[in-house]
């Protein structure tokens, strides 16, 4: 196969990505009491759901963007202007 075929998908990282994103999911809503006690007492704890939401951002990102690739949809290239 020559290199015109084109890049393996990224199937197993889509798949662990998946896993990882469904546990944080499943963790976060089955603790929500613990979670919000935490957030609750203010001063460094304050930061927890910043931390969360980046957590949770990245992992979700990273496995919509393996998904969108592994369904073949890749963003459109920016041609280069000739002046």
């Amino acid at each position: 196969m020559g290199s015109s075929y084109g890049k393996k998908k990224p199937v197993g990282k889509m798949v662990i990505m998946g896993i990882i994103s469904i546990a944080l999911y499943t963790a976060l809503l089955m603790n929500q009491d613990i979670i919000n006690n935490y957030i609750g007492r203010g001063g460094v704890y304050a930061f927890l759901p910043i931390v969360t939401a980046f957590i949770f951002s990245f992992v979700h990102g990273k496995f919509t963007g393996d998904f969108w690739t592994v369904m073949g949809v890749e963003a459109a290239r920016k041609k280069k202007e000739v002046k």
